[in-house]
This record gives structure tokens, C-alpha cells and sequence, in this order.
């Protein structure tokens, strides 16, 4: 595949990714019983919103969503669709990880790409690959006051985001771009597939503190036995040289 035809079949798949969380945004916007303004907002938040913040970050002329009508009429075309009709259901639940693993994927190497372009470094390059990816929908978490969904509790996410941005700057720093966004797209989107399959999370505090509870617990009983076992010992001890020296012994030592 020549690379202007693997840019293209990129491209189509990054706006694959803007319709998929447009129309989640629409989900949470028709969850929230909005107008159609709160279904367009929602769509443009959660389907543009993490490409918009690396453009602006990065300084380097316009964001892409107002430069490309593509990408805004994707979203609007989300927001449209979730507004008159209802896309849920069984099938539709299988669907929509696909597709949102390919488009995490796909931005996650769109933004470190465009990074590494404007001449910033490996790490910089790697998150704001990972924000293009994860943005838009924390932001949509954020305006419905909710914890984004990509700090915890949930399958890993962010983090399939961050692999498949340092596949990207690898392939990259290594010669080989065009292998690169193949490579990182599959990565990301594997990823992300097999840890909703395998149910793959990041342990929280909890699950850190409680080994640390009971190994402490743990040590704090055993201590506890080992000084009733000393004063036991004393006690047989005392007793002993008692009988010994023909002293009167106590009962209770006795018994």
C-alpha cells in the first residue's frame, strides 16, 4: 500500500472514530433529555473535543475540526442521528467498542504524529497522543458532572492510549512512520478489545493499601502471641523455682 492510499484509509478511519463518539456524546446528551443545541454540543465535545485541545497546545496553526469541514460535519452527522433515532440495543451494544477502540487507536497515532511534525519531544509527543485520544470524552464526563471515565474504574482505556502513542514515536524515531501508524492503530484498538474481553483494570488504592493492612495486622498478632508466649514462659518459670526453693506456689500457677 502505497502511503498516500495508508493516509487515506487513515483518514477515513479517524473520522470513523469523530461519528462513533459523536454519537455517544448524542447517547449521553439523550440520557440528559437536552435540546438539539445540548445534543450538537455534546456530539462536537466528545467526537472533536481531544484533537481541538492537542491543536491548541501545540500551537501550530488552527485546530483541524475548524480547518477540515470533515471532521465537523462527522460530528454534526452524530448528533443528528442519536437526536432522531435510537441507537441502542444488543447489536448495538457490540458495536460501538469496535469502533471506538479503532478510533482510540487512531488518535491516539493521529496526535502523536502531528507532534512529533511540529518538532516536540518523544514523551510531549506521547501525551498529546494520549489526550487526543481520551479527550473528548472527558470532557463530556466533566460538563455532566461526572469523574471521566478514563481516571478509574473502568477497563483500561487511557492507558491502551498511551501504548499505542509510544508504538507511534518508536516506529518513527526508527525510520519507519508509515509502519508506525498501522502498527500503533492495531495496538491501540487490539488493546483496548482484550481488555474489555479479559475485563483488564488498573488496580486503585484499595488494592494496594489492603495486602499492606493485613500484612500489618498480621505482624501486630504475631507480636501479641509472642509477648503472651514470654509471659507464659516467665510465669512456668517463676513457678518452677518456687517448688524448688520449697516456696508456697500459687494456685492458679498451679493449675
Amino acid at each position: 500500500m502505497q502511503s498516500g492510499d495508508l493516509s487515506e484509509l487513515f483518514r477515513v478511519l479517524d473520522l470513523t472514530g469523530v461519528f462513533a463518539n459523536a454519537i455517544l456524546g448524542g447517547l449521553v446528551a439523550r440520557q440528559e433529555r437536552l435540546d438539539p443545541i445540548g445534543f450538537l454540543t455534546f456530539a462536537v465535545l466528545s467526537g472533536l473535543g481531544g484533537g481541538i485541545i492537542r491543536d491548541v497546545l501545540l500551537q501550530h496553526g488552527p485546530p483541524v475540526a475548524l480547518t477540515d469541514y470533515a471532521y465537523l460535519l462527522t460530528a454534526l452527522a452524530g448528533a443528528g442521528i442519536t437526536y432522531v433515532a435510537n441507537v441502542s440495543g444488543p447489536l448495538w451494544d457490540r458495536v460501538w467498542p469496535v469502533i471506538d477502540a479503532i478510533a482510540l487507536g487512531t488518535w491516539a497515532a493521529a496526535g502523536a504524529q502531528k507532534s512529533l511534525s511540529v518538532g516536540i519531544g518523544w514523551l510531549p509527543a506521547i501525551l498529546l497522543g494520549t489526550i487526543t485520544a481520551v479527550g473528548g470524552g472527558a470532557i463530556r464526563d466533566i460538563v455532566t458532572r461526572r469523574v471521566p471515565s478514563v481516571l478509574g474504574g473502568n477497563t483500561l482505556y487511557a492507558s491502551c492510549a498511551i501504548v499505542a502513542s509510544a508504538v507511534l514515536v518508536t516506529c518513527t524515531e526508527t525510520g519507519h512512520p508509515t509502519v508506525g501508524l498501522a502498527a500503533s492503530t492495531v495496538t491501540g484498538a487490539g488493546l483496548c478489545l482484550v481488555a474489555r474481553w479479559r475485563g483488564w483494570m488498573l488496580p486503585d488504592a484499595d488494592a494496594w493499601s489492603a495486602p499492606r493492612k493485613v500484612a500489618a495486622k498480621a505482624g501486630l498478632d504475631r507480636a501479641r502471641r509472642e509477648k503472651i508466649a514470654r509471659a507464659l514462659q516467665t510465669r512456668r518459670r517463676s513457678g518452677d523455682r518456687r517448688k524448688v526453693e520449697g516456696e508456697p506456689t500459687d494456685p492458679e500457677e498451679e493449675r
